[in-house]
């Protein structure tokens, strides 16, 4: 926990809310880093741009997010350059708004390719509770342009949950299922 706390403090980061007036430059930074303005996460077509968000500045980092009732979702975190403590500092922040706001967990899903986003949560207190096979498979069917291969060349076909406990008297052993598995479950049957 204290490597998280001085993590954030120390890179100097000036975070703020996003406003209405960002969504243009939002917009396009999402276009050029994840290849659209939306993504697609757990079945779901999701538009950052319309999120509340946090930013360290146009074009050096935004942390997108929404809430669940009492989860929280990190729909897009993006920090240029890459080891900068912009991402920590943005997930900081998050996990500072929604806990004021009530939350008790903090969920984000990424895929089965991304080995340094994985480790990058992991140490910021995230474990990994759930994993869709095939669930990248189909969402190619709504986003065509998602890439078959991955970081180390690792074919991409599955979506990880991972969860972060926000109130340290819930044991950690206890996150549950993702708010959105009930409907990828109905909608199966």
């Amino acid at each position: 926990m204290q490597d998280r706390q001085s993590n954030a403090s120390t890179t100097g980061q000036l975070i703020r809310p996003t406003e209405p007036a960002d969504r243009g430059w939002i917009t396009q930074f999402l276009r050029d880093r994840w290849g659209a303005d939306f993504i697609v996460a757990h079945g779901e077509v999701i538009r950052p741009a319309d999120l509340a968000g946090l930013t360290s500045g146009e074009g050096k980092g935004l942390a997108t997010y929404r809430l669940l009732g009492e989860d929280a979702e990190l729909i897009t975190l993006d920090a240029i350059p890459a080891g900068s403590g912009v991402g920590t500092a943005l997930v900081e922040a998050v996990v500072e708004t929604v806990t004021r706001l009530g939350c008790k967990r903090l969920w984000l899903t990424t895929t089965n390719d991304k080995l340094s986003a994985v480790r990058f949560y992991l140490r910021r207190g995230f474990r990994l509770i759930h994993v869709r096979l095939g669930a990248v498979d189909e969402a190619r069917g709504i986003k065509p342009n998602i890439p078959t291969f991955g970081e180390f060349a690792i074919p991409i076909h599955d979506e990880l949950d991972l969860c972060r406990e926000l109130n340290e008297e819930t044991p950690r052993n206890k996150a549950g299922l993702p708010p959105w598995a009930a409907r990828l479950a109905e909608m199966r049957h």
